[in-house]
């Protein structure tokens, strides 16, 4: 086949490097007659043919394809000419997708590009040029069940160009099993990515350079196409046609010209006109400026122009001038209402609040905004307070699961505060207690004790900020330094004549403040006439101490903080009125409740008995007494500026009462559990004390406490609490400062020893009026006589009885308290030594024989006794020995002494309980 043209040759190519679908222009010689004639084009060894449009024989326009090589030759085939050559190369670069949301210097063909898996053109729609990977690293599709991961992320989606894109999703899903070493090279391929983003629109520009290429041409060809339409018509070129109407337009202007001539004083005034305009321009746009400055928040800006304008058109006669400062003025009237209006909003933050009365002072606003803002701070305070006495109201006599600071568990049940029950350390005796309190409700913040906590937390957050507020309107830093020197004089009257108007608010905020609490912790002293206003709390149990001395300790706190703000201290003299008056309410409710307790002591008696004759009672007492007054301590120490809980006569006499009241109900406790019957007493979880010998041998089988073992235990105890512990809680009393402790003292020891005398003639009547009442029919029986009884031969058996009875009671005295024993023994002779000798006494004549008897019997009974003989008890024996006939030989006396040996040694091992024992070591 003969060539007609010379084959094709490629001299440039626009532009030289891209990636792939690059759009580029190829310039050159004889490529082709047409498009029929273009049979072939191939870039860097990839047919572009599909995409090729032939525009001359000088230019094609093509998109670069896939290739395999990076660099390569652009080579044209015609059908005239053949195949060609090419002077020039292409460089492909790497592609990069252009996302959806990714900024780019040229436009992207979205809707038409070639597909290489079809081989054709294939419209698609945009989300398809999302890049595939935009991590950078190898996709690992994971196993995990499409239908799982949608219950695990509902209404999610892991395609990141949706809305509810979730990357835990789209990790799982194609990344499961990537290292961790790998998500972080993901992650620098993001951050490399976002920072090409950023580079800036340079970039874009050397990468769109083709596209200035192509809007050249474009205009190019626009302007050939003009030229070639211009010189098809009649009328000749655009240049021509152009001269044409040039020249009309000077004739024109020529006919015309008188009358410009007569224009030009009228324009020249329009120029003055406009240079005035030009001139003044800040005055005529100022009302515009001023709402946009307004609406920007700009008030320095506005305030500054106003007084710029006011200076140089305040006083001006020019009407243009006054209409137009008019306007000025009428915007600034409205600026000074906004900025009342918002200086007047709660709630609002201190800096505002200056910032603002600075502005209506520049503004030279009416009245006094400073004063109007601490009014209205002070009635926002006030409504505040009240709001949070209203809600805490109100969440109280709500449903009892909405509560969330307290819960109001029968009726508050009173609780101990957690560091006040550990305090352990002086007390020895007595581990065994255990406080009566459940321990889960030391968590709970009563309702009341919640809102005091609320309120000061209210009042410290705002009162600081309103009192300084009062010191910056003192001393003048509200205002700017221009309004400071224009109305100093003023200002210095308003202050003298506010200061009394100040003081009352602060006064009126600290009674409101006083008020509230009192309402709410000590309703009962509230006035009558404030009652229902600040009422609401009725029906709830009183405070416990420790939640009193809670309150006190974060009303102290509060004082503190005011007056480190140098209030003066007789504005804050209703709140040390109140601390004072919740002291002294501490210290009734506490020593109150401590009756309480102690009244429950009885219950918690184990009766179990320790070396000394002891139970754990005496010690629980004490304990449950020094607990109370140690948490007490804190509310009874005077902080600077405190008067003592003591100083008023009716408070010392209530304390000193209550104080008693402690002492007289443990007595009564005492009383209770001795004069308790067999059947109530629960000795289930009786025990003995290993180091005591053999106690309550009697009881040891059946476990079962006697009237007489509790009347001895009892009688143990009130010993122990005369000579310890109730010396033990006045020095107590007296180191909290107590007032009356002498009165404590003789009234308490006096009811003790009233209960202890009381116990023991019991305990002696139950004991001696049985041996008592056995000696008359014991020496009579079996129809004795002692004028006429047989020569004796020792003690008879009522006298061995009447011993064996004295020996179990002091059997018995001895297994509860050593030191009981002397005591009651003294008391049981003294009433058998009477009843002896009034029984010797009624014998109206005595044998020799009978004399003797009698003789030996009563000295027996003398002598085995002597270590607890008392001179009533000596003056008995020696009244029954005179009323016997004296012995008349020695024989008689002889036969005396050896009778005695006789009945000592044979009952020896019985009587060695009588033997004089050492005196018990002084307790130190």
């Amino acid at each position: 086949m003969s060539r007609s043209r010379q084959p094709p040759l490629v001299t440039g190519i626009s532009p030289n490097e891209g990636i792939p679908w690059t759009k580029v222009t190829i310039r050159g010689e004889h490529l082709g007659t047409g498009p029929a004639d273009l049979i072939g084009l191939t870039i860097c060894g990839h047919n572009c043919l599909l995409t090729a449009e032939w525009m001359s024989a000088s230019k094609i326009v093509c998109r670069v394809g896939q290739a395999k090589n990076d660099k390569g030759d652009i080579i044209v085939t015609t059908k005239s000419g053949g195949k060609g050559t090419s002077t020039v190369s292409f460089k492909l670069l790497k592609p990069e997708k252009i996302g959806i949301l990714d900024q780019s210097a040229v436009w992207v063909d979205e809707m038409n590009y070639y597909d290489m898996r079809t081989d054709r053109n294939k419209g698609i729609p945009p989300l398809s040029l999302r890049p595939a990977n935009p991590l950078g690293i190898e996709i690992e599709k994971g196993k995990f069940p499409q239908k799982d991961l949608e219950m695990l992320f509902p209404g999610m989606s892991a395609d990141f160009t949706s809305e509810n894109f979730s990357a835990a999703w789209y990790l799982i899903e194609n990344h499961s099993n990537t290292s961790f070493e790998q998500l972080k090279m993901a992650i620098t391929h993001l951050k490399r990515q976002a920072n090409k983003k950023s580079e800036g629109s340079l970039a874009y520009v050397k990468g769109g350079l083709s596209t200035f290429f192509e809007a050249q041409d474009a205009l190019s060809a626009i302007h050939q196409k003009l030229e070639a339409d211009g010189t098809e018509k009649v009328e000749g070129s655009m240049t021509q046609k152009l001269e044409n109407v040039l020249n009309r337009a000077s004739n024109t202007a020529d006919t015309l010209f008188q009358e410009v001539l007569g224009r030009k004083d009228k324009a020249d005034s329009t120029r003055n006109a406009l240079n005035v305009l030009q001139r003044f321009k800040f005055l005529f746009n100022l009302p515009l400026n001023i709402e946009r400055n307004i609406q920007k928040g700009d008030y320095d800006v506005v305030i500054n122009d106003y007084e710029k304008a006011k200076s140089l058109f305040g006083k001006t006669e020019v009407q243009v001038f006054k209409k137009y400062y008019a306007e000025v003025e009428t915007r600034i009237e409205a600026l000074r209402e906004l900025l009342l209006e918002k200086l007047l909003e709660t709630p609002s933050t201190l800096h505002d609040q200056k910032r603002y009365i600075r502005y209506l002072s520049d503004l030279h606003a009416p009245g006094d905004p400073a004063w109007q803002c601490i009014g209205a701070q002070h009635r926002w305070i006030l409504q505040l307070m009240h709001g949070c006495r209203e809600g805490c109201v109100r969440d109280l006599k709500g449903p009892p699961g909405l509560h969330s600071t307290s819960l109001d568990l029968d009726a508050e049940v009173r609780a101990s505060a957690p560091s006040h029950l550990g305090q352990t350390a002086s007390l020895k005796r007595g581990s065994s207690f255990q406080p009566g309190r459940d321990d889960a409700w030391r968590c709970k913040t009563p309702h009341r004790v919640a809102f005091v906590e609320k309120l000061t937390k209210l009042v410290l957050s705002q009162l600081p900020n309103f009192w300084k507020l009062w010191i910056s309107y003192v001393n003048g830093s509200l205002f700017s330094e221009t309004a400071e020197k224009s109305g100093h004089i003023e200002r210095s009257k308003n202050v003298r004549q506010r200061q009394n108007d100040f003081k009352k608010m602060i006064q009126e905020v600290m009674q409101c403040l006083v008020k509230l609490v009192r309402g709410a912790l000590l309703p009962l002293g509230a006035a009558e006439g404030s009652g229902r206003q600040l009422g609401g709390w009725e029906g709830k149990a009183e405070l416990s101490g420790p939640w009193l001395a809670h309150v006190i300790q974060t009303l102290r706190l509060t004082y503190e903080s005011l007056a480190a703000l140098e209030i003066p201290n007789d504005l804050l003299q209703t709140i040390q009125d109140l601390v004072l008056d919740l002291r002294v309410r501490c210290v009734l409710v506490t020593l109150q409740h401590t009756a309480e307790d102690i009244k429950r002591l009885a219950e918690k008696e184990d009766w179990v008995v320790d070396s000394e004759g002891l139970t754990s009672l005496p010690c629980r007492f004490e304990r449950c007494v020094v607990l109370s007054l140690q948490s007490l301590r804190g509310v009874l120490e005077c902080k600077p500026g405190e008067a003592s809980v003591f100083q008023h006569p009716k408070t010392q006499e209530e304390v000193c009462q209550l104080s008693i009241n402690i002492m007289q109900v443990f007595i009564y406790c005492l009383e209770q559990l001795s004069t308790k019957p067999d059947a109530d007493v629960d000795t289930a979880h009786l025990s003995v004390d290993v180091s005591s010998p053999d106690l309550f041998g009697s009881i040891h089988e059946d476990f079962s406490l006697t009237s007489e073992q509790r009347l001895l235990i009892v009688l143990s105890n009130c010993c122990y609490l005369e000579r310890h512990t109730f010396l033990n809680i006045a020095e107590h009393f007296e180191k909290h400062n107590f007032q009356g402790i002498e009165k404590i003292t003789q009234v308490s020891m006096a009811s003790l020893k009233d209960l202890d005398q009381r116990l023991f003639e019991s305990y002696i009547e139950l004991k001696a009026d049985p041996i008592v009442g056995s000696l008359e029919p014991g020496i009579y029986a079996g129809y004795f006589d002692w004028r006429d009884c047989l020569p004796p031969t020792g003690v008879r058996n009522y006298l061995k009885e009447a011993l064996v009875n004295i020996i179990a009671v002091h059997a018995e005295v001895f297994t509860v308290s050593k030191d009981l024993v002397p005591r009651v023994l003294s008391r049981v002779v003294e009433a058998v030594s009477e009843e002896l000798s009034r029984l010797m006494q009624c014998v109206s004549s005595f044998s020799r024989n009978g004399a003797l008897q009698a003789r030996l019997e009563i000295c027996t009974l003398r002598d085995t006794v002597a270590a607890h003989l008392t001179l009533e008890s000596r003056s008995s024996f020696k009244q029954a020995l005179e009323a016997l006939p004296q012995l008349s030989s020695g024989a008689d006396r002889k036969l005396l002494e050896e009778l005695l040996s006789r009945v000592k040694s044979g009952m020896h091992l019985q009587l060695a309980c009588f033997q004089a024992a050492p005196p018990p070591a002084v307790k130190t």
